[in-house]
This record gives structure tokens, C-alpha cells and sequence, in this order.
């Protein structure tokens, strides 16, 4: 049984969450490049702060927000009839660079501003590697999403 079809209100509703919850997701690749030139003038204490305000907002909202946009994604092609498939390679590819996203976020972003709020300055380069390639994947998918090659 088709709950709705492309186009139909309850898909339409569900495309937006998804759509909010992808722009939540991607707000540190765009917010935390600006605060982290901000922050280096800090004194220790202040910046320290800052990495822990940072770690914990990369937890809670935005790694949140990513696996939400996931959870909607898989319902919109679930929602999609004959539109859209599992199988379809834009799909596959989407699940698989989502999966890469969320793990990048949580095994290495994450611990990296953790480490940084504790004073280990060493795991500037972690987090910076970590930005640049959540920035990358995410513009990738939202390439797959607008052109869905291979569907």
C-alpha cells in the first residue's frame, strides 16, 4: 500500500523535513571554518570553551539532524511507489556516503573538538580533515539528489 505519491502533500511534507534537516546537518561545514579562524586569537580557557560548546553541538544537533535526514530519505523513496528504488544507484550511492557522513562526524569530528576542548592542539588537523570531507560528501549528495544518476 502507497501511503502517498511523488508530489502528493505527505510527500511533499516529509521532502521538507528532510530538506531542514540536511541544512541542519551541513551547518558546521559552513560555521565552524569562521569560528575556528575566530577562535585561534582566544586565550586557552575561552577557546577551550569553544571546542566543548562546538563537540557537543556536533553530537547533539547536527549529527542528530544528519541521521534524521537519513531516516526521511529512506522514507521518501519508501513513499516514492515506482519513482525512486533501494536499488537505484543515486539511492545507493546516497546510503552510502550518508553512512560515511555520519561515521566521520562521530568517530573522528566529534573526539577531534573533544580533544581540542581539553588543550590538545594537535587535533586541529583531525577536525579541519574531518570539515573538509563531511563539506565534500555532503555537496556530492546534494549533486546525487538533483541529478539522481543512474535512476
Amino acid at each position: 500500500m502507497i501511503l502517498a505519491a511523488v508530489g502528493d502533500t505527505s510527500y511533499n511534507i516529509l521532502l521538507l523535513l528532510h530538506i531542514l534537516s540536511v541544512v541542519g546537518a551541513m551547518a558546521p561545514a559552513l560555521a565552524h571554518p569562521v569560528m575556528n579562524s575566530q577562535v585561534k586569537s582566544l586565550e586557552p580557557g575561552p577557546r577551550n570553551a569553544v571546542y566543548g560548546f562546538m563537540a557537543r553541538n556536533s553530537q547533539r544537533v547536527y549529527g542528530t539532524a544528519l541521521i534524521l535526514a537519513g531516516v526521511f530519505g529512506f522514507g521518501l523513496v519508501g513513499m516514492s511507489g515506482d519513482s525512486y528504488s533501494l536499488t537505484d544507484g543515486w539511492v545507493l550511492a546516497s546510503i552510502v556516503l550518508w553512512i560515511v557522513w555520519v561515521g566521520l562526524i562521530h568517530a573522528v569530528l566529534v573526539p577531534a573538538e573533544r580533544a581540542l576542548a581539553g588543550g590538545d592542539g594537535s587535533a586541529e588537523s583531525k577536525m579541519f580533515m574531518a570539515e573538509t570531507i563531511t563539506s565534500v560528501v555532503a555537496v556530492v549528495l546534494i549533486i546525487l539528489m538533483i541529478f539522481k544518476p543512474g535512476g
